[in-house]
């Protein structure tokens, strides 16, 4: 550990220091700005004829880290899937279009550009106030309103004794959210493990057994709810949809849900845990997934100790696991220490970025000693209370992320492979006294979206998510998800982050692996900015996706909405 030192119990304060607020800033400070109630002059003259039962509101716009804002947008939140039909209608008739808007965690243009003006003809459709109805669909399956949280969805399914494989770490998201950009977690099967009915390795989008959206019905000449179910053609488009469409009710295949282990470990080296095969090193990242199955390794920059997370199946309570009732068991984690805080506004307030190194230790230590302090190293309750483990209180970051499809028994020699290049890459950088990443590495594994897990006779996998797999890849049942943090602002972080993008490129290109983007994250980089690399764009995310699949879910989707309604200029660029 660094001798960087850590105040008592640091996590327990919920309020920042003065000297820590612009720090603070970059954290918890940057969710969305609330509604402001409509004048009813200016609603009338900027939105003639808007329907009258569905309130209106200004809103800012600002997604996860405040890299994304948009000002002054006009915002409603329909009661009903009705009512969302309505004001869809509205904005086609008007010449307007509509963003619906969950959470806001995300860091990519999906939903609004950067630039989007106050004034802009851009309506966000806010469906986390009225669309979150649930019901059990069967004894398997869960009928849910996509403005439902994943905390909200995740409990009334422990309340019916069933759950999921694997989740998103926070559980503020919404499960539109989390569906149209193929959200997942973690975890594939241990050895001599088997999948249990109705879960999925895979992302969420693969448990979708039918959804309904409003999409364009060209004899009705207006947009209608239209149901759709795994087999068909359009339900492989929506999916994951990348918010070029709005659903608003999907129904889910859930099992059985079990009890889960999690064990975090912060003393194994990183070269260690990510050495490359045959090393003769053993407590690598593949013999965890291998034992458990379910991992998650955090790599602070300029560390060697990585935080470790292990999840195992384990039915009833191992004595030496503390049982945890509720999610959220790491508060160092959730919120911000004092130390973390302060270094994290003093690199922005005062351009120290040279600070990175202390940064990371800080980050270290206070994962390390938080664990200890709070008995979070050994954590034993139904799944849900192990899986959601993030809060919107944590520190904000920028993250570009990657999903490498490869077969199992290659994880290592990916995780190995990209260990070294961004290792070597950041003592490059420090040599010249520069230091563009101050966050962490996240590494998580998953299946594939087999479209048998779903149950359902004909199921289609989702055509643009990142885990849809290769017919002429078999043997790629896996994939290793890349992420590399950094605080907003981070001089020379593009520069780097292009250079990590075109290492998992050209390493991962097909051969034994294959790299997608992440949807939600950072991506096709340049030297001074992300979203904007024009040969990654057109050429590198269709092709990764193969082809085909990509001429067929833009083809739906123009066909659902003809008009445009959902969609935005990076979208339009992104599909041509």
């Amino acid at each position: 550990m660094s001798n960087f030192p850590l105040e008592p119990s640091p996590w327990t304060r919920s309020e920042p220091s003065p000297w820590t607020r612009r720090g603070f800033l970059l954290t918890a400070a940057l969710a969305a700005v609330p509604g402001l109630p409509a004048d009813p002059a200016a609603a009338a003259a900027e939105l003639p004829d808007f329907p009258a039962d569905v309130a209106l509101y200004r809103s800012a716009y600002r997604n996860w880290v405040g890299e994304i804002t948009a000002d002054g947008l006009w915002a409603c939140a329909p009661g009903s899937p009705a009512e969302v039909v309505t004001v869809v209608n509205w904005a086609w008739r008007h010449g307007w279009r509509v963003r619906a808007r969950g959470a806001s965690h995300g860091w990519s243009p999906l939903t609004v550009t950067e630039g989007t003006r106050s004034g802009a003809p851009v309506l966000l459709v806010d469906t986390a106030p009225h669309l979150t109805g649930l019901a059990l669909e069967s004894p398997h399956a869960v009928r849910a309103g996509t403005g439902v949280t994943m905390e909200a969805l995740l409990t009334f399914l422990e309340e019916h004794g069933l759950g999921v494989t694997a989740a998103p770490a926070p559980g503020v998201l919404t499960l539109g959210g989390v569906l149209a950009v193929d959200g997942h977690g973690t975890g594939v099967p241990a050895l001599g493990e088997r999948r249990r009915p109705g879960h999925t390795y895979g992302s969420l989008s693969n448990l979708v057994l039918s959804l309904t959206a409003v999409v364009w019905d060209a004899s009705a000449g207006a947009y209608v709810l239209r149901t759709v179910h795994r087999d068909e053609a359009d339900g492989a488009a929506l999916l994951a949809h990348l918010g070029r469409s709005l659903v608003t009710e999907v129904v889910l295949r859930v099992g059985s849900d079990t009890a889960l282990r999690c064990v975090s470990r912060t003393d194994i080296p990183a070269a260690e845990l990510f050495a490359a095969p045959g090393s003769g090193k053993t407590r690598t990242l593949a013999h965890f997934l291998d034992e458990a199955g379910r991992v998650e390794a955090i790599w602070f920059a300029f560390t060697e100790r990585p935080w470790l997370k292990v999840w195992s199946v384990s039915p009833t309570r191992p004595p030496a696991s503390r049982e945890v009732s509720r999610p959220y068991n790491y508060p160092f984690s959730d919120n911000v220490p004092a130390p973390v805080a302060e270094l994290a506004g003093r690199m922005a307030s005062e351009a120290a970025w040279y600070l990175a190194p202390v940064l990371g230790a800080a980050q270290y230590d206070a994962a390390a000693l938080g664990l200890v302090a709070t008995l979070s190293a050994d954590l034993w309750g139904p799944s849900k209370n192990t899986l959601l483990y993030l809060k919107p209180s944590t520190l904000r970051v920028h993250a570009n992320g990657y999903a490498v499809l490869t077969s199992r028994a290659q994880v290592q020699r990916v995780v190995s492979g990209f260990a070294a290049f961004y290792r070597e890459r950041l003592a490059a950088y420090a040599a010249r006294g520069s230091f563009p990443v101050n966050g962490s590495v996240e590494i998580r594994v998953t299946g594939l979206d087999e479209p048998g897990d779903a149950e359902w006779p004909g199921a289609r996998p989702p055509l643009l998510s990142a885990l849809r797999p290769r017919a002429d890849h078999p043997e790629w049942d896996t994939a290793v998800w890349l992420d590399v943090l950094t605080l907003p602002g981070t001089p020379d972080a593009e520069a780097f982050l292009r250079e990590i993008e075109r290492f998992l490129l050209g390493a991962f290109d097909g051969g034994f692996a294959l790299t997608r983007v992440e949807w939600s994250k950072g991506w096709a980089y340049t030297d001074d900015g992300v979203w904007s690399d024009p040969e990654v764009l057109g050429a590198v995310v269709p092709d990764a996706v193969g082809r085909a699949a990509w001429a067929e879910a833009d083809a739906v989707l123009d066909r659902l909405d003809p008009h445009r309604v959902y969609g935005n200029a990076f979208l339009d660029r992104l599909f041509g």
